[in-house]
């Protein structure tokens, strides 16, 4: 069945009554993203989701594999954080399973990590399997005032914990929440490809109805965004007209991660996490993904179990629009390094969907992933 929807979304806002307990509960809340990049038929292709500049504080612990931005994959999965609200002290016990992908980071320090494969390579084709990652006696501080770990440098990390969740002691480690990222080799639900007519055609091969999703383009002195609701099958969506607000987007998708399941402040807190790069130039569609696809994609067991458990993950697909495909040819034609680079991690599979394979293409390509390759971490 095809059918296009645009809408609106309405404004919703939480209070501290939301945060409200019953004695001796346990109301765990996870977010997180998927990112993927669309090739002409919409799949997801092989790119790499690692190959980017280092943008966590040193004290998060990674992979012991020294090539592991140079990793190919389908999704990069970033920053899903985990927060606990009790009324009183708990000690429980957290374990995530990743079938299709790889644990790449995470804090506080885990009790056990695990996957398959080849522990210090990859050959492309190589699919990621039985990842997994484990913390026990994950101490639950409600009221604490504890000191969290920092860094000189800008990063990414931080913004996730403004939220009113109790603090976590888990071995000598303390934190306001469970992070952890990681690489995956599943196909994401939502494939977009352009038509002829320039409209964008959304399909969703998944088994259950996509809630949300938002096509965004940003076209640097401009934006746009168009709004669709409950995908089962193909919606034709037109272009977005460049005259959106930034402001007000954010405000609109803050208000429908509230409809998901997060609190307020969690909401706000991954928008501003991820602001720089979710609406950079450029072409993307993000997706509430649906909650029974995080579970299978990503189980999660919590002992002894919480009351409730909200997960809300946003899935990002980028798009090689029109526009973008423009802007990278004559940028390529010109020698055009700068406008190039904002490109970043999703150049070199924009580039191979284009054909474009230059020396001048390939020179920019090297010098992306040689900057990526330097300092592994914010200090």
């Amino acid at each position: 069945m095809k059918f296009t929807a645009v809408l609106m979304l309405s404004a919703v806002s939480l209070s501290a009554a939301d945060l409200s307990l019953a004695p001796s509960n346990v109301i765990t809340h996870e977010w997180g993203t998927f990112t993927s990049v669309a090739g002409e038929h919409g799949q997801p292709v092989s790119w790499a989701p690692l190959n980017g500049p280092a943008d966590l504080p040193c004290f998060v612990e990674r992979m012991g594999t020294e090539n592991l931005k140079a990793f190919s994959g389908l999704v990069r999965m970033e920053t899903p954080v985990l927060y606990f609200y009790a009324q009183r002290p708990t000690t429980l016990s957290v374990h995530v399973d990743f079938p299709k992908g790889w644990i790449t980071e995470w804090y506080p320090q885990a009790a056990r990590v695990g996957k398959d494969g080849p522990p210090n390579s990859f050959a492309d084709g190589y699919a990621y399997r039985n990842g997994s990652i484990g913390w026990d006696s994950v101490q639950v501080l409600p009221g604490e005032n504890l000191q969290f770990p920092g860094s000189k440098g800008q990063s990414h990390y931080y913004a996730a914990r403004e939220t009113d969740s109790a603090p976590l002691r888990i071995r000598q480690q303390q934190e306001k929440l469970i992070f952890y990222r990681g690489i995956g080799s599943f196909q994401a639900p939502l494939w977009p490809k352009y038509l002829s007519d320039g409209k964008l055609e959304i399909r969703n091969i998944g088994d259950q109805p996509i809630p949300l999703a938002i096509v965004f383009e940003n076209q640097g002195a401009k934006l746009g965004y168009r709004v669709v609701r409950g995908i089962s099958d193909i919606v034709n969506v037109d272009a977005p007209e460049m005259t959106g607000n930034l402001a007000q987007l954010r405000q609109q998708l803050a208000d429908e991660l509230v409809k998901a399941g997060l609190y307020k402040k969690e909401a706000l807190a991954m928008i501003e996490t991820w602001h720089d790069s979710w609406f950079e130039e450029g072409t993307r569609v993000f997706y509430i993904y649906p909650r029974a696809g995080v579970d299978a994609v990503l189980p999660l067991k919590i002992t002894p179990a919480p009351d409730t458990i909200e997960r809300v993950f946003v899935g990002r697909v980028e798009v090689l629009s029109p526009w973008t495909r423009q802007t990278i040819q004559t940028a390529a034609e010109a020698r055009d390094f700068a406008t190039l680079k904002k490109f970043g991690r999703f150049l070199e599979p924009f580039a191979a969907q284009m054909h474009a394979k230059s020396s001048f293409m390939q020179q920019a390509e090297n010098e992306i992933r040689q900057s990526a390759s330097g300092k592994a971490c914010v200090e």
